[in-house]
């Protein structure tokens, strides 16, 4: 009875450990991408008056010579770097408003820019660690249908199509094009040395009614060397991007149910638990949680940096500013729907 309650008692330990790691990395996204705008601020000498990681009440703060404070506060679920007299009517030199809209709008695009700039960064550690869409034959049956394949061969292409994320053209995406198939040809690479070879295929319908692949082997995501997963990176972000953005017209469109959407706690607890299954997976999160962030900030909803480069573009054609008063009560009630909402999300999900 002792043991078993250390075993639970120890599983609940290392779950809320990957929950802080969960956790941890959200705040470290949110951190790049407001070091975005700081990095821009600085660039164009904004003055700025805080630099926050978290939200709520600060547990550690420090200012420096020029007035700058950078805290650290309780709530580890977003972060802000406030630049002088942003939301003001009033104007003095170095404020916000007081410099020109190109600068501004480059200030306001920078957070977006530096996600994007560390998802590409995070898909070479990927690509280079783990791999992620090339196949690599990790087991396989000796006396089955594939038996001509070996352990350690690198699925390239089948049916003469490059298997790739960034056209769609995943493994499992081709293979499906070949269901009614009996063989399919394939180009394997054997010991650096290119193949070509075929594949048996052989399915199976499993208890939920779908139909299965039985191919006599398992396969994982082959690492990749660094120019190749550098030449790779950029085409493989967009695509992940373009991938966040048909979600985004699939839901608004009603073809994806609101279900489908993660508030910050479900996108939490979900990366703690495929963390536990497997560690690799926290780094298929990174860039996906990175270009989400980007993708998302960029949309004109009032609060976020895609609203307000709206603003300060209006101000740029009209050659004077919509009222700042009205533009700081959108901003304000854009931000207060949209808490409503993603917390509304994660009730939905706690009760579902």
């Amino acid at each position: 009875m002792v043991t078993q309650l250390m075993t639970t008692f120890l599983g609940v330990l290392t779950y809320i450990g990957y929950i802080a790691l969960a956790l941890a990395v959200l705040l470290l996204m949110i951190t790049i991408h407001e070091f975005g705008h700081y990095t821009a601020g600085k660039i164009f000498k904004f003055k700025i008056d805080e630099f926050s990681i978290g939200f709520g009440k600060a547990i550690y703060t420090k200012k420096k010579k020029n007035g700058e404070i950078f805290s650290i506060r309780m709530l580890p679920l977003g972060g802000y770097c406030a630049f002088a007299g942003e939301d003001s009517a009033e104007t003095k030199d170095g404020d916000f408003n007081s410099k020109p809209c190109w600068q501004r709008l480059i200030v306001q695009v920078s957070g977006v820019l530096f996600n994007f700039l560390s998802a590409i960064l995070f898909t070479i550690i990927l690509l280079v660690s783990f791999g992620y869409d090339i196949p690599k034959i990790s087991t396989i049956d000796p006396s089955g249908a594939n038996a001509h394949l070996q352990k350690s061969d690198i699925i390239t292409h089948i049916d003469g199509e490059k298997i790739n994320f960034s056209n769609g053209n995943t493994f499992s995406v081709l293979l499906n094009k070949h269901l009614d198939s009996e063989t399919v040809a394939i180009t394997i690479k054997r010991n650096g040395e290119k193949i070509e070879s075929y594949l048996n295929i052989a399915t199976k319908t499993g208890e939920d009614g779908k139909t299965y692949f039985d191919l006599g082997m398992t396969v994982s995501p082959a690492p990749q060397s660094l120019w190749t997963a550098i030449a790779r990176s950029v085409p493989m972000t967009f695509e992940m991007a373009w991938q966040v953005l048909k979600f985004l017209f699939m839901l608004l469109t009603g073809q994806v149910a609101l279900s489908g959407v993660t508030g910050p706690i479900s996108t939490i607890t979900t990366i703690a638990s495929y963390t536990e299954q497997s560690f690799a997976n926290l780094f298929v999160f990174l860039p996906f949680i990175a270009v989400n962030l980007a993708v998302f900030n960029i949309l004109p909803i009032p609060s976020l940096d895609g609203a307000r480069m709206v603003f300060t573009g209006i101000e740029w054609i009209r050659r004077k500013p919509i009222k700042r008063e009205i533009e700081a009560q959108i901003h304000f009630w854009g931000l207060m729907i949209l808490l409503v909402f993603v917390v509304s999300i994660d009730v939905i999900h706690f009760l579902s």
